[in-house]
């Protein structure tokens, strides 16, 4: 892949990102976007599907996993980095939507901010934007 196509295919892909967040209120169901939005240390959980919501939070995962799985490869072009970063994502995925089902059967006003950064990490892809460097400075030090 030369550099010129290798710059276009990152370009497309993190601006696949930016469009899933443009228009996540058109794509995806979940109240919680305007609920955090708001002053949400101060008001009630609004009324929400959990099924449907779970089902939409996933499949936003699993499109910011696709995507950014993407950016790794043509970043690095490695199989072991793209092997151990599905890795993680499994047991990122296991252990966030864990945390985040307590948060959404059990709203409590004092677990709004942690509830707000562990749905993060579900909707958005935060955890690209920790293994790109981490990658990154591990390829420097080979």
């Amino acid at each position: 892949m030369t550099k010129w196509i290798k710059y276009i295919v990152l370009f497309v892909l993190f601006g696949l990102l930016v469009l899933i967040r443009g228009f996540e209120n058109e794509l995806f169901y979940d109240p919680y976007l305007t609920f955090f939005q708001n002053d949400y240390l101060y008001i009630d959980s609004p009324r929400r599907e959990v099924f449907k919501l779970v089902s939409f939070t996933t499949l936003r995962f699993l499109i910011n996993s696709v995507i950014s799985l993407g950016i790794l490869y043509v970043f690095f072009k490695d199989k072991s980095i793209i092997k151990f970063s599905i890795a993680i994502y499994f047991v990122a995925y296991i252990v966030l939507l864990l945390v985040y089902l307590y948060f959404v059967i059990n709203p409590k006003q004092e677990d709004y901010y942690l509830f707000f950064n562990v749905r993060r990490f579900l909707i958005q892809p935060i955890i690209l934007i920790l293994l790109l460097p981490a990658f990154y400075y591990h390829k420097l030090k080979e």
